[in-house]
């Protein structure tokens, strides 16, 4: 039967390698499971059910990955974008988590049409390389604003807005340890490193009187709290444009990047097509869907499935069994519910330093290209939204190239974004 679903011979691979490939790339991600509940209640969302919600879209994620698109490539609620959902869209602009959730779904619904009318590949095109690179730069720096924010290492401060705060007190040196734990844990290829750091912090937490045991094993919480409370209605509205672009474009480019990267890793792609390419981003828009549904930010692809393919994963076996141990840990809760915030910051802040490696990729020497690297990227944190950062940068690109005389490098989709999102700017 697996032969016939997963061509695993047509492959070069064995059910126990992709048995192991599987659980690889399950240790990599599986931070996501204490630290997305983490983020999303800070919204307003119910702990528990939020947590079973994490488990769920992205088990189903990996079910539709692996049946259907047959690829060795694993889901989950994507960093960055859960941030956004709670600190920008809620926190900071008012919205409800409800009407946050109708913007994923919407977003959702986006990326499933440009993948039916296969009008992506322009859309992908269209976006300038500098700018989907400062993207993902900007959101790295988010996340690590956001990271040393909730530890306590940095702090408000009337006169310089922030400062440095106690870092030899427990919470800030705990996450201090953490991040460096993780550090030397994956430069010596231990799996599950982000993980493990993680629990250890934790379990030094309970050591040290800091956190309470509440125990490891229990039935599954509720999911009701947040099981299809997405307002739809309430995402269609004037100001919410900029976030359901946000969410949409983030995803498609993080999706789009994650897909080339394994798929190229894993030797299957072929003159520069992609196997399974629709089916893929239907897996990746499809699980969004779901996740809005059940109460989760956008469920993405993550490039810790690279791990996986190193480890010999070729097929979509291997996703599957990430969604297979995604469902079991659903039992272990009280496990998620000990984990600190200092804890779950160290790794926040080490996902935010693997982001920024896009920015040496860019021309410093080219003001054009430059300017708007920097807007994005420094208008993200100090703006704490993505969705402003974006606005800005796509801003910021169109001027500099039409004061430096080089207006013929924007296309047309450059020039009607900028226009959305300037009056969007101006106007709501």
């Amino acid at each position: 039967m697996l032969e016939k679903l997963f061509g695993l011979r047509a492959h070069g691979t064995t059910l126990k390698t992709e048995l192991i490939a599987g659980f690889t790339t399950f240790l990599t991600m599986a931070y996501i499971i204490f630290v997305n509940p983490d983020i999303l209640s800070q919204a307003g969302m119910d702990f528990g059910a939020v947590f079973v919600a994490t488990c769920l879209a992205a088990a189903i994620g990996c079910f539709i990955m692996g049946f259907y698109a047959n690829l060795p490539i694993a889901l989950a609620p994507g960093m960055g974008l859960n941030a956004f959902f709670t600190y920008s869209v809620v926190l900071g602009m008012g919205h409800t988590w409800q009407v946050a959730l109708g913007c994923v779904f919407l977003s959702g619904v986006a990326f499933l049409l440009i993948s039916i009318f296969k009008i992506r590949e322009w859309l992908i095109n269209a976006i300038p390389h500098t700018l989907k690179k400062a993207i993902a730069a900007g959101i790295g720096a988010f996340l690590a604003l956001i990271a040393l924010k909730n530890a306590g290492v940095i702090v408000a401060n009337p006169a310089t807005f922030v400062a440095l705060g106690d870092i030899v007190s427990y919470g800030p040196a705990m996450m201090i340890l953490c991040f460096f734990l993780i550090i030397g844990f994956e430069r010596h290829r231990l799996p599950g490193g982000v993980m493990l750091a993680i629990l250890l912090v934790s379990l030094l937490g309970l050591l040290t009187g800091h956190s309470e045991f509440h125990g490891v094993v229990s039935a599954p919480p509720s999911v009701m709290p947040t099981l299809m409370q997405l307002d739809i209605l309430g995402a269609f509205d004037a100001a919410m444009i900029s976030v359901i672009f946000a969410f949409f474009f983030v995803d498609l480019f993080d999706t789009t990047g994650t897909i080339i990267g394994v798929t190229e890793k894993a030797g299957l792609s072929k003159e520069g097509k992609i196997p399974n390419l629709k089916q893929a981003l239907l897996a990746d828009s499809g699980a969004t869907l779901i996740g809005a549904g059940l109460g989760t930010s956008n469920t993405t692809s993550y490039i810790e499935s690279t791990s996986g393919v190193a480890a010999g994963g070729r097929t979509g076996l291997t996703a599957v069994v990430v969604g297979v141990l995604f469902i079991l840990c659903i039992f272990f809760s009280p496990l998620a519910g000990m984990v600190p915030a200092y804890a779950t910051a160290g790794a926040i802040f080490y996902v935010a330093i693997l982001m920024m490696y896009t920015l040496a990729d860019i021309h410093w020497d080219d003001l054009s290209e430059a300017a708007p690297v920097a807007v994005t990227f420094l208008m993200m944190p100090l703006t704490f939204s993505i969705a402003e950062g974006i606005t800005l940068g796509f801003i910021t690109f169109t001027i500099a190239k039409l004061v430096t005389g080089r207006w013929r490098e924007l296309n047309i989709a450059v020039w009607v974004l900028t226009i959305v999102l300037l009056a969007r700017l101006v106007l709501i």
